[in-house]
């Protein structure tokens, strides 16, 4: 047993002393009034790496370095122990035992006493060398994360559970123009513009019972400007417990973000007029020149009546060509207020503009397959309009098999609404186009056969019949488009 009596007592309560003196996680000893070891438990001998033998009945100076005894005055508070009957306050002391890391100690010095009289003092020692490190690595961190908050370049703040401001970052400061002593306590809705206030309000009462975190765009308040729009991140602080202490919000500001939206959308406008004027100078220079050129004929005396008529047939067809690139452009662009709606039946619209292509497709040998419900299928809208993305819809799928094929045309109708399908075998669209055959002047046809608006005008019919396309499509495999209107119930 390394705790050992002076006297080597061999009774049962020395036993049990040793016992419990081994007990004890601290370094312990017991010293007389001549200073000398009495008992010392075995954490003491591990730490200090010494024995028995060289511990017990040894003085102080035998067993602690002089620079130790001098720097706790260990000497003088083990009298005053003796003499007072009082244990000394606590102290810490730093000791590096020989072929020993450094190690940190707490200690006290506390008077065993029987009937009044002072026998003997102990001197416990408790290593707190892993807990001050641990506080040192926590203040380490501490420092550290609150460098990275005040070097972000993104507002970051904290509030307690009701909304008031506890931490104000650098980056908070230099965007809103507002220190930090101005802010703390206040709430934080209060540095946010009032149309926001009820939205934070509701967002901060969901974290504090527990929901997670939120995002929101909240305009800050500025000290000498106007307000600043702000993509927010808020997350509810948590303690060991779980329960929301608080709330975290970072903010990024978006006022270059919304300068690069306003120049991405002009060049976009730019880049679509650019489009457009190019379809529209491509698309009436060829009636134009046809014009042009049965100008110059008729500027000629020596023509023959047959050859003036036609030549002024020709500027005639020029000219309602160009009207009509026009007026379909017109039609595209200002779509107006439709009015003058009527409940037309989809099915009898469908089968009357087959009759009209029924020839057209024999002749490029398309079958025709339709597959219709028994039931009319009725919609609001105007006949004539509507007739026109059927039309063009059917000729499409014509041109996409210019072989011969399959056009199926299929309609159903639920509750909501009611879907017409068109599907082809044709040359199918690819990829890359399928995303833009919708916009003006946009075609795959060849040179002069298509202006490029016919698709990009069944859009904006079907988008005033609030209606929607859909399309899919397999190159080389066909076509499907798909035309959803809402349904009036007969």
């Amino acid at each position: 047993m390394a705790g050992v009596s002076y006297d080597d007592s061999s009774g049962q309560h020395e036993r049990l002393y040793n016992m419990l003196l081994e007990a004890i996680p601290s370094s312990v000893l017991l010293i007389d009034r001549d200073g000398r070891i009495v008992s010392a438990n075995r954490n003491f001998l591990e730490k200090s790496r010494r024995s028995i033998s060289d511990t017990i009945g040894h003085r102080l100076d035998d067993v602690f370095p002089s620079g130790i005894i001098d720097y706790m005055d260990l000497k003088r508070r083990i009298h005053r122990v003796f003499e007072e009957n009082q244990p000394t306050t606590g102290e810490r002391l730093t000791y590096r035992a020989p072929g020993l890391p450094m190690r940190i100690y707490y200690y006290r010095i506390l008077p065993i006493s029987w009937k009044g009289n002072v026998e003997s003092a102990m001197l416990l020692m408790e290593d707190v060398t892993e807990q001050v490190r641990l506080g040192e690595d926590v203040r380490r961190a501490e420092r550290h994360l609150a460098s990275v908050v005040e070097s972000a370049s993104d507002i970051v703040l904290s509030t307690d559970t009701e909304g008031r401001i506890l931490t104000w970052n650098t980056a908070a400061e230099k965007l809103s123009g507002y220190g930090v002593d101005e802010v703390k306590g206040r709430f934080f809705f209060e540095f946010c513009e009032k149309g926001h206030h009820e939205q934070m309000k509701s967002a901060f009462s969901k974290m504090q019972r527990g929901s997670k975190s939120d995002t929101a765009e909240w305009s800050l308040i500025t000290s000498s400007g106007p307000p600043i729009p702000v993509s927010w991140v808020c997350s509810p602080m948590k303690d060991d417990l779980s329960r929301t202490v608080g709330i975290v919000a970072v903010g990024r500001s978006l006022t270059e973000q919304r300068k690069l939206e306003v120049q991405l959308l002009q060049s976009q406008k730019l880049s679509a007029l650019g489009v457009m004027a190019g379809g529209i100078a491509h698309e009436i220079r060829n009636p134009l020149a046809v014009c042009s050129s049965a100008a110059q004929f008729l500027m000629e005396d020596d023509i023959a009546p047959e050859f003036r008529k036609e030549c002024a047939e020709r500027i005639r067809w020029g000219v309602q060509k160009a009207s009509a690139i026009i007026e379909n452009l017109l039609r595209f662009a200002r779509p107006g207020v439709m009015t003058d709606l009527e409940h037309i039946d989809l099915l009898s619209l469908l089968k009357e503009t087959l009759t009209l292509i029924n020839n057209q497709a024999r002749l490029q040998k398309v079958e025709l397959v339709t597959d219709f419900p028994g039931e009319p299928m009725l919609v609001e809208g105007i006949p004539s309009l509507l007739q026109q993305v059927f039309m063009n819809f059917f000729l499409n799928a014509i041109d996409a098999m210019p072989s011969g094929g399959t056009l199926t045309v299929s309609a159903e109708k639920n509750d909501r609404e009611a879907l017409i399908r068109f599907a082809d075998t044709g040359c199918g669209i690819g990829r890359e186009a399928i995303a833009n055959i919708f916009d003006p002047f946009y075609t795959t046809s060849p040179v002069g056969k298509g202006t490029g608006l016919g698709l990009s005008l069944c859009y904006s019919i079907v988008k005033q019949h609030s209606g929607i396309i859909e399309v899919e499509s397999v190159e080389g495999k066909g076509s499907t488009f798909i035309v959803r209107l809402p349904h009036q119930k007969g």
